[in-house]
């Protein structure tokens, strides 16, 4: 039987339909926002028709869009009171529009106008922060438990990866609508998934998902109630000055918010240039690309459940230092894998890489949003005010600055390198900066990572103390 007298001062515990109902809330956000964040580029340059320097520059474009928004949603959902909850009402209220704009940036109905996609892309953008921040304020607001706190982080990144194995299940499911045509090199007809003639199976695949996210997000909206939100006396004084008055006097929320920008700065690399690792450098069908990203994914589903254990047997940091060291292991074994033309021709050993590295990133990467609720604690013992939305959003500017950096770098770097998305095989250098982009910058990106999560001091026994001074300052 739960502790009530505990419970009663903000250390409540959940049901596992609360925490599987918040899990897919992330889950639907990376049905549509993953979807966007790996493939959109390859769409955009090898079916809508964009040059990558053109699409590398909407991308930078559309973050500095997001700087300036975030905040003022972060700000406006900490001094709003919807009828249906302060986070929660969210879920709805951004999510239909979400969903409808998703759909949007992968119609091909203006093929090659860049004007169309910076409209698609940045309306799809800004309503993503309408959900994506609440959402992240969402956590916060269930419970002050720790340990709730870390289940509920597994119990949401064990759904966020089920979505993301959907996403990377892509090629496969873009396949059964796409038409075929002959390859003049073998004389077969194949399935043909990245020209122009393939778009609208792109269509049709990205309002499956879309389709599906709206749904997980209503689940989301049913099963999460706010216990601890600030009330409306003290939310009706946030101002935007707020945030970056946060960001200065709440270290801890600066460690973690560069170690945003890092690891999404990485993943954004790397996942951009998984379509064209597999395409180009491997020559992958179909159902080999998908086979190589199920194993982006699959490590969640055996290591996620057991992140509470790992986390509790060598600690906070400890665990970053771990997975994040895996992972460059895993990118070092890539690297090698298409470098040493003898292994080349053994894919099982590119699959062993690929598991090995996913292992540490999804660790690493996963447990990262259980500091958030932490750094909101934080803020609220020194200064008394609970402003989760605002700390989201600032989060939410850090990993979209990370995103941006990632966005822009592959379409950079093909374009500086020569890719041509007409021809069927690409230069050596060509392939070579691929290769960088997948192994090589990501792996010098989580060098950086794992110095700065060396800087973060809030330790459990750290945050239990927090917790319990801020409920008997309100008893």
């Amino acid at each position: 039987m739960a502790d009530t007298s505990k419970e009663a001062k903000g250390f409540y515990k959940l049901s596992w339909l609360q925490r599987i109902g918040f899990g897919s809330g992330d889950m639907a956000q990376n049905l549509i926002y993953q979807t966007i964040s790996i493939w959109l580029l390859f769409y955009y340059t090898n079916v809508f028709g964009l040059k990558p320097a053109a699409a590398a520059t909407m991308f930078l474009v559309v973050r500095l869009v997001d700087v300036l928004w975030d905040p003022v949603v972060g700000t406006f959902v900490d001094k709003s009171n919807p009828k249906w909850g302060k986070y929660r009402s969210w879920l709805i209220l951004g999510g239909i529009p979400l969903v409808a704009l998703a759909i949007l940036c992968f119609w091909n109905g203006f093929s090659g106008s860049l004007l169309y996609a910076y409209i698609t892309y940045v309306g799809m953008s800004m309503c993503y922060t309408l959900v994506n921040v609440p959402y992240g304020a969402l956590n916060s607001s269930l419970t002050r438990d720790t340990d709730e706190i870390t289940v509920l982080t597994s119990t949401r990144m064990f759904m966020a990866n089920l979505g993301a194995l959907c996403v990377k299940s892509l090629p496969m499911i873009i396949a059964i609508f796409a038409p075929k045509a002959l390859n003049p090199e073998t004389g077969l007809q194949e399935t043909v998934i990245n020209t122009p003639e393939a778009a609208p199976a792109w269509f049709i695949t990205m309002t499956i998902f879309a389709a599906v996210g709206m749904l997980l997000l209503v689940f989301c909206f049913s099963q999460c109630k706010e216990k601890v939100v600030m009330d409306e006396k003290a939310s009706a004084n946030v101002k935007v000055s707020d945030l970056w008055m946060e960001f200065i006097r709440n270290k801890p929320l600066r460690i973690l918010a560069f170690f945003f920008i890092t690891a999404f700065a990485m993943m954004s690399v790397a996942n951009a240039a998984d379509a064209y690792f597999m395409t180009y450098n491997i020559g992958a069908t179909p159902f080999m690309t998908t086979a190589f990203m199920w194993l982006g994914t699959i490590p969640a589903f055996i290591f996620m459940p057991l992140v509470p254990a790992i986390k509790r047997k060598v600690g906070k940091k400890g665990m970053f230092y771990i997975f994040l060291g895996t992972a460059i292991a895993g990118m070092i074994m890539m690297y090698a894998f298409v470098s040493i033309p003898a292994i080349k021709s053994h894919f099982w050993m590119l699959c062993v890489a690929q598991f090995i590295k996913s292992t540490g990133l999804i660790v690493a990467t996963g447990y990262m949003w259980a500091l958030v609720p932490e750094v909101v604690a934080y803020g609220e013992y020194t200064t008394g005010r609970r402003i989760a939305g605002i700390v989201n959003a600032l989060t939410g500017i850090f990993f979209k600055a990370g995103m941006a950096l990632g966005g822009v770098i592959p379409g950079l770097v093909l374009a500086i390198v020569g890719f041509d998305a007409e021809l069927p095989k690409q230069t050596a250098l060509a392939e070579q900066g691929i290769l960088w982009l997948v192994c090589v910058i990501p792996a010098i990106l989580l060098l950086l990572a794992i110095w700065i999560i060396s800087k973060y001091e809030l330790s459990d026994e750290k945050m239990d103390e927090i917790n319990k001074a801020i409920e008997e300052r309100y008893a």
